[in-house]
């Protein structure tokens, strides 16, 4: 990470208008601090009269020293895919509905953009996941996930059956509606529907959380990051993986697909004072008495 930040990126959710205007502010109180504003390209689209550069975010990964992003969760899960190989730290601007990764109000986040572009700000590392799908030994596609990967069916009248292998070892033969392997991050999204624990984002370590198992014996389990895990597939019909919901590959009869920690971590950036428990209080509602 580059500090103090001079080069800042602007990043909008996708197809949102609505955030030409908070973002226009929030790139006005930057270019007034001194710094040089780049805008996304996509979400340039939706800002009529803008006078900042537009970059799509490849040519912006390599220049950039900061990326702001406004929008939701599912905003910041596709730009840290694309900006953490790069070493870019990323500021989440809430617009969305949760709001666990993006802890900003459009209220607050001028004082709070303040503070940090002074060095008040909480550093955090949040561990991503590669995966690959491996035909006949022959891999036909990878990908990046910040909160998971899942192997599920589309069909909703069959289960789909898989075998799970952690470093080279046999752990069990399966017959669900699918397998989630999520990081820490994922922990509060799909794999906490589907019954999984909730994991401190600085632990290092990878769950793997079975979506309606055909067994009461079959539970989530937890393994160090620095596992190689391995999913065979057994039965097919009409079987996806999907990487952080955003890209997805067709699987076949007996494909493989192998998930590990990736070598970067996603880098995020907290005002001083960020708590994830008092997040987990606040997103959950465990803070409403009954």
């Amino acid at each position: 990470m580059k500090f103090p930040f001079q080069n800042v990126a602007l990043i909008g959710k996708h197809k949102a208008p609505e955030i030409a205007g908070p973002l226009l502010s929030l790139a006005a109180f930057l270019s007034s601090k001194g710094l040089n504003v780049a805008v996304d390209s996509l979400t340039a689209e939706h800002i009529k009269g803008s006078r900042y550069p537009s970059m799509n975010l490849n040519e912006m990964a390599s220049v950039i020293d900061l990326a702001i992003v406004i929008g939701g969760d599912g905003t910041m899960l596709n730009i840290a895919r694309t900006l953490s190989p790069y070493h870019v730290p990323l500021v989440g601007v809430n617009q969305g509905r949760l709001g666990f990764l993006t802890d900003l109000t459009l209220e607050n986040m001028q004082d709070s953009m303040e503070a940090m572009l002074d060095g008040k700000f909480v550093t955090e590392q949040r561990l991503l996941l590669s995966a690959r799908v491996l035909r006949n030994n022959v891999e036909i596609s990878n990908g990046l996930a910040f909160n998971e990967v899942v192997v599920h069916r589309s069909n909703i009248s069959s289960m789909i059956e898989f075998e799970v292998r952690i470093d080279g070892e046999y752990l069990y033969n399966q017959r669900a509606d699918g397998l989630i392997v999520s990081s820490p991050t994922g922990s509060t999204a799909y794999a906490l529907s589907a019954g999984g624990p909730i994991l401190h984002p600085s632990l290092d370590v990878l769950e793997l959380v079975p979506v309606c198992p055909h067994t009461l014996s079959n539970r989530p389990i937890v393994v160090k990051s620095s596992s190689v895990l391995e999913i065979l597939i057994h039965r097919t019909s009409d079987i996806h993986v999907r990487y952080d919901s955003h890209t997805s590959c067709d699987l076949q009869l007996h494909d493989k697909i192998i998930v590990t920690r990736h070598p970067e971590a996603a880098c995020l950036l907290h005002p001083v004072g960020h708590s994830y428990y008092h997040t987990l209080r606040e997103k959950l509602l465990w803070n409403q008495t009954l």
